[in-house]
């Protein structure tokens, strides 16, 4: 039986690894087929505290990989596919096939961006496509960009681009956008984010880095070019938390609920990072509540 294992990589589960493994709590990582998390589809890196040039989102991870293996923690490459909290110690079993149990679980399997599925998109990504204006946006000064969306999350980022990028298009498949009140008349009264209404972005153009959108107008078909730097996709993110549903609570949006200490709903289960963060999503507050579900599964242990 383990004290410790740890659902998901990226900055949320590599840190829980480096804070328990340090405690001797010799921890198990279950990373998923996509290890490392949402850092591994970015290029640079320049809010994270201590890498004052910036770094690779990779990286990053990579480095924050070694530094747990350092301290003895054992990963698995390897995806989780049930999970039992009805009792301890708690269950994990994987898609390998492989049945392990544990004194305490912690949770960090994000949150994944929800895309518009076309190829070019992907070809782009890191090269001008992004899903996070707060991470990207300072590349784009005095530049032209574009953000797909029309909620409270798509105006969000349209108006922190602004104080960047020298004019913000907002492309959206309706004629009204989805965001509140008060979303809607700031992002509509700032003189930079000019709206695109009934319209779809169905192909990224360029050649190394985003040079234009292509545009095609749902209602009239019309199909025109939009010249922009950055393309900034804002419809959403999905919480990486099925295997969860009916063993923790979750909000409405599937989001693990804690109490504020990285605690969820099971004593002896813990959530850090993207799956239970659906303010903030950055490197640094990932690693954060990272670091509070070590400590607050090591208390629990100790207890």
């Amino acid at each position: 039986m383990r004290k410790v294992i740890i659902i998901g990589s990226g900055c949320a589960g590599y840190t829980a690894a480096i804070y328990t493994s340090r405690a001797n709590l010799s921890p198990l990582l279950i990373s998923g087929l996509e290890t490392g998390g949402q850092l591994m589809l970015t290029s640079d890196v320049e809010n994270y505290p201590g890498f004052p040039e910036g770094i690779l989102g990779p990286e990053l991870m990579d480095k924050m990989r070694a530094q747990a293996e350092k301290f003895g923690t054992e990963i698995w490459t390897d995806i989780v596919e049930k999970v039992d909290f009805s009792q301890r110690p708690f269950t994990i079993v994987t898609a390998n096939g492989q049945t392990e149990t544990a004194e305490t679980v912690i949770i960090s399997t994000g949150a994944t961006a929800m895309w518009l599925g076309i190829a070019s998109e992907k070809k782009f990504m890191g090269k001008g496509v992004s899903a996070c204006a707060v991470c990207d946006a300072a590349f784009y000064k005095g530049m032209e960009v574009c953000v797909v969306g029309g909620g409270d999350t798509a105006m969000e980022e349209s108006l922190f681009l602004t104080k960047f990028a020298s004019k913000v298009t907002v492309i959206h498949r309706r004629n009204e956008l989805r965001a509140s009140k008060i979303m809607q008349e700031r992002a509509i009264k700032n003189p930079k984010i000019h709206f695109v209404w009934d319209s779809v972005v169905d192909e990224v153009l360029g050649n190394e880095t985003v040079g234009s959108v292509r545009v095609k107008n749902l209602k009239s078909g019309a199909v025109s070019e939009i010249s922009c730097k950055g393309l900034f996709i804002a419809i959403g993110h999905q919480p990486n938390t099925k295997v969860f549903q009916g063993q923790i609570q979750l909000d409405p949006k599937g989001y693990i609920v804690t109490d504020g200490r990285a605690r969820a709903s099971v004593p002896g289960v813990f959530a850090c990072g993207d799956v239970m963060d659906v303010l903030y999503r950055q490197a640094v507050t990932a690693a954060g509540t990272g670091c509070m579900s070590a400590l607050e599964a090591e208390r629990f242990l100790d207890h």
